[in-house]
């Protein structure tokens, strides 16, 4: 089942760790500002990562080059002792860390046409040989695609906590963007529309998520508190959350 497979994907001590260090490094040298604004202050930045995943790129080349610098080679060693673990380790955190670029329209289409073939007929393999060994083949597939939820879902863990955890880590969102808008980095005054943007961001992407990690039971029977929690504080925020975005911009 689902449990089992899963268990033994993230059990493996590589997997484990890669999911930390792209927690720790995905937002390294974050500017502030979406990847279409960082695109027009940094063209020469943009060109070289294609103009896709700008942001996400550069946090993990920073972040790569620095763990390959002589003075982590005892690191290096304990992470990846082999070419081949490190191969793998660099791919894993590749993937995970380009997950948080959710902005990506064709991206975010792409991933939902993987977690399909490999979630969508799950009920159907019930009894069949031939599925049961197509989904055993599908398995790798499987744990990358629940790596990248994990990840974003880390990414926004706030909406899936406690009210006061979501509002501390909102408000600090809400203060970064309206200081990108009045140094003139970002065209429209977040307080125009944070409400509705929150309320659209919780039925779009936070609820599909979190029902995503309760389907794949990554995280056992804490998946039902988190989705649980991001459709409670969707529901506190379109009762409170238009007083709350009037308090914040009058305190910037």
């Amino acid at each position: 089942g689902n449990v089992e497979w899963m268990a033994c994907a993230i059990s493996d001590p590589l997997t484990l760790f890669a999911i930390t260090f792209s927690g720790l490094i995905h937002d390294v040298d974050h500017r502030g500002v979406s990847n279409i604004q960082l695109s027009k202050e940094e063209p020469e930045m943009a060109e070289h990562y294609r103009f896709k995943s700008v942001a996400e790129q550069n946090s993990f080349d920073i972040a790569w080059d620095l763990l390959m610098l002589e003075s982590f080679v005892d690191l290096r060693r304990a992470i990846f002792p082999s070419l081949v673990d490190l191969m793998r380790f660099r791919q894993i955190v590749t993937n995970i860390v380009l997950a948080t670029d959710i902005f990506d329209a064709s991206m975010g289409e792409m991933r939902k046409a993987r977690w399909e073939r490999a979630f969508g007929n799950a009920e159907d393999s019930e009894g069949n040989d031939d599925v049961l060994q197509k989904t055993n083949n599908n398995n790798t597939t499987r744990a990358t695609i629940v790596l990248e939820h994990i990840m974003q879902a880390s990414d926004v863990s706030h909406t899936m906590q406690h009210w006061h955890v979501y509002i501390k880590w909102n408000r600090k969102l809400f203060q970064e963007m309206t200081l990108a808008f009045q140094q003139g980095r970002m065209a429209k005054d977040p307080a125009e529309f944070w409400y509705t943007g929150e309320l659209s961001f919780f039925d779009n992407y936070i609820i599909p998520l979190a029902k995503k990690l309760q389907d794949c039971q990554v995280f056992g029977v804490s998946s039902d508190e988190y989705l649980n929690y991001a459709i409670s504080n969707r529901s506190e925020w379109e009762a409170k959350g238009k007083e709350i975005v009037q308090e914040m911009a009058q305190s910037m």
